[in-house]
């Protein structure tokens, strides 16, 4: 969990460092492109196998809904402090106990409910409407946090149809097919060294999201969640020392009450399991 975070924040930089010289969805473009490109490979393997109609339909909309997320992230990324968007970030596992209970019927215990009303304050306290000014950067990073819960929902339908490997891989696919309109669109000429930090973007998301895999097979969720705080730390000390962004305590308690909120919620989950599966 410690590289994830670490993977994950040099994106975060890498993103902010190219600012808006590119427009959002050519940027994200290429990302995703870059990212075929490294598992070009392992494609015809993957594919072998007939993927059954039910799947095809969630795919194509799982593809639509994370090439939202990921316009809206790009363009937060590039219009409010990395420490922010990564505080914002952390809601997505808040929405999507939400989305379980309201899609799959799944249980929304009192503890549940705590958690969520707990984040959702520390998103306030991140956001602080009314004493500091909201931007479409700010409204934008929660609309992709909205999105990327969509995109997990459907990622939890396809994981009992299809392999993780394909799950991961279509998104590859379904993601550049969604922006290249798009990208086509708006597109302006693209040096070699936006070309480079653009490919270090894919390496960078592809180890994080390997990483992170790796850490969740190793130890439960309840261990591995309190450890995404060090991004929020890395983030924030990313944008004072390279992007000169003032640190903001609020940002970091705020960040740290979700946190702590989804830690607790997971730490009980894994505890209850564990007594049931021994007949406690």
């Amino acid at each position: 969990m410690v590289l994830s975070g670490l993977s994950f924040v040099t994106v975060n930089g890498v993103v902010r460092y190219l600012g808006t010289d590119l427009p959002v969805a050519q940027s994200a473009f290429l990302r995703f492109a870059f990212g075929v490109m490294f598992l070009l490979p392992v494609l015809p393997k993957l594919f072998r196998t007939k993927l059954p109609g039910q799947a095809l339909r969630l795919f194509g909309w799982r593809g639509l809904m994370h090439s939202a997320a990921v316009l809206f992230w790009f363009y937060a990324m590039v219009r409010i402090p990395v420490a922010q968007v990564t505080a914002i970030g952390y809601l997505n596992p808040v929405l999507m106990i939400l989305a379980s209970a309201a899609f799959f019927g799944e249980a929304l215990a009192l503890r549940k409910l705590l958690a969520v009303g707990v984040a959702l304050l520390g998103a306030l306290v991140v956001l602080r409407p009314g004493l500091q000014v909201l931007t479409l950067g700010h409204f934008s990073q929660i609309a992709a946090s909205i999105c990327f819960c969509g995109s997990y929902l459907f990622a939890k339908r396809l994981s009992g149809l299809v392999s993780a490997s394909q799950v991961v891989a279509v998104l590859s696919l379904t993601v550049t097919a969604g922006l290249a309109p798009l990208a086509w669109w708006v597109w302006v000429p693209v040096t070699g060294a936006q070309l480079a930090w653009l490919a270090l973007v894919a390496l960078g998301a592809t180890s994080g999201h390997y990483c992170m895999t790796r850490a969740f097979k190793a130890a439960p969720i309840a261990v591995t969640q309190p450890v995404t705080f060090l991004q929020l730390v890395w983030a924030s000390l990313l944008g004072a020392l390279v992007f000169h962004e003032a640190v903001d305590g609020f940002v970091l308690l705020g960040g740290a009450m979700i946190i702590a909120a989804i830690s607790w919620v997971s730490w009980r989950d894994a505890t209850e399991a564990q007594r049931a599966g021994h007949g406690v």
